[in-house]
Formats: structure tokens, sequence, C-alpha cells
């Protein structure tokens, strides 16, 4: 059984109202999969996969379809073997958890009334060990990884982006649910508390068999934690396999269309406009596209 199949998948979104092109007539949004099939193996060693490419390439539909948050207009996502489209709310929440892009909040919930909630109703129940020898108990355990304790009083609308990013991550751990798909779930985060934070993920992987999809800028992080790479390109094809296999210097100046030294400033300059868009909240707040056609190419 795959961990992720699509078969003969086509999805677009639908048009935007008020979107015209400079004839006065609606745009319609090219496909964003054109029949696509392709599949992620389950049981290769690939707990933590890390999706690579520019902005616009599908990373963030390819998970969002494979965890059933979206459904395509024809052709199936399957999750460990599970048409993702047909099962139920909850059946969808059990198989996948989502951290979506930018995620908001109106809770004023306290953050440890919400983690002590999450636990519970997820599939743990609220009777997970931690995965470390030293650990009795998990939501103790994600509190000290994630440096949660001194947010557990203050409602989700208190925090820094960076820091209702670490809660979110221990809320989809939480959970309980056998594969977690993340879209850049590191936004605002420190330099140190990202590597802490994939470390983790992988060791919990490691532990408990949990399948992983990340989507993250920063290549050299990809390099360091991921197990498997799909890396998108603008041909929209996509290459799977090991991060040294699938992230050289060719294919990467491929799929973003520029020298990697260039890239690589790029990515320096994104992480320095994430950390001013994240003090510019604290300051607010008074705190100091086209189709895919072809399958994945497995390079690994």
């Amino acid at each position: 059984m795959d961990c992720i199949e699509f078969d003969d998948v086509s999805f677009s979104y639908p048009p935007v109202e008020g979107d015209l092109d400079e004839n006065g007539k609606q745009v319609i949004p090219a496909p964003v999969f054109d029949h696509f099939t392709g599949t992620i193996p389950a049981g290769d060693g690939a707990f933590l996969t890390s999706l690579v490419g520019p902005n616009g390439s599908g990373k963030s539909t390819f998970m969002m379809l494979a965890s059933g948050r979206l459904v395509p207009q024809s052709g199936r996502c399957r999750l460990f073997g599970h048409d993702v489209a047909r099962l139920a709310e909850e059946e969808k929440n059990l198989l996948a958890s989502v951290i979506y892009q930018n995620m908001e909040f109106e809770s004023d919930e306290s953050v440890d009334r919400l983690l002590s909630y999450v636990y519970s109703a997820g599939a743990l129940k609220g009777q997970a060990k931690g995965i470390r020898a030293s650990s009795s108990d998990l939501l103790a355990e994600l509190i000290d990884v994630f440096e949660l304790e001194k947010l557990l009083a203050h409602g989700l609308r208190q925090l820094s982006k960076g820091e209702i990013q670490r809660v979110l991550l221990a809320f989809a751990i939480l959970y309980g649910s056998p594969s977690l798909f993340m879209d850049e779930p590191f936004f605002a985060m420190e330099e140190s508390q990202k590597e802490t934070a994939l470390a983790y993920l992988k060791e919990y992987a490691v532990a408990t068999g949990t399948a992983f999809f990340v989507s993250m800028h920063e290549l050299d992080l990809s390099r360091k934690y991921a197990d498997k790479v799909l890396l998108f390109y603008p041909d929209r094809t996509i290459d799977y396999g090991a991060p040294d296999e699938v992230m050289t210097q060719e294919s990467l100046e491929k799929s973003y269309g520029v020298p990697v030294a260039m890239l690589k400033k790029q990515e320096d300059m994104t992480r320095e406009g994430l950390k001013a868009a994240s003090d510019a909240i604290l300051r607010s707040q008074g705190n100091a596209g086209p189709g895919i056609k072809n399958g994945i190419k497995n390079n690994g």
C-alpha cells in the first residue's frame, strides 16, 4: 500500500470574481494538476518528506489534495489506501493533520487548555507517552521541546507569529494522526527553534512511523533533515528521492530559474522579510498555478 497515490488527478481553482484580463473577460485559472499520476511509496524509509520549489509550483495544492482538504475535479487521491475525498470530516482529521500556511485564530482560550483539548480529542486520547526515555507524557515533552511553558497561560491572539507556529506544531503531533501535512510551519520562528523542531519531528517520525510532509523555503534545512524530497519544476514535473539525489545544483536552478548562488541570496532575503513581518505584527499588538501533467519521477 502506497502512502500517497494520485490517479489521473485534475484540479483547478475556481475563477476569482472581478479578475479580468486586458479585454475585460473573466480570467480562468489554468489547472494546477492536469491528469496527474504519481505515488509516494510507504515503507521506503521516508519519514520526513520536504516539498521544495518556487511559489506557485503546486506544493500547497499537492498537500491539500493528498490530505483530502481539497477535492479534485477528476481522478482520485488516496492516502494509505483511502480515497480521502470520500471520507467524513472526522475520518480525514484522524488520518491526516494539516498546518495551513499563515493560520489565523479568533480563540481567546489559553494555550494550556487548547493543548489539553487537542490531546484528548484526537487519536491519542491524552494517553501517549513521550518518545524519549526520560519522558512519561507526550504533552509535557512537547511543551519542553517547543518552548511553550511561558505561553501556557496566554490566549492564542496574544502570541507572536513564531509562538503560534510552535503551538501549532504541538497541536498537530498531539492529535495523533499517522500523517501530518505542514505548509511553511516554521514561519517567523528563530533559526535555532527551526532546527530543534525538525530534529524532533525526525525523532518522532522514526519512533512512531508518522509520515511528515513539510513545505519550507530553507534549502539547507531540507538537505539536513529531510529523508526524501519532492522537487517541483516549472515544466510541471516532480522529482522524488533523497536530498543529495534530487537537490543538485542543476536541478535547483532548473526548478527556481536562477543560479544557486542567487537562490541563496533570495532565501536570506525571504528570512529577513519573514522576520520583519513578524516584528511588525508584534508592534501592532503591543508586544516587544499552471498544470502538473507528468507524474512523479522517482529518483530513490
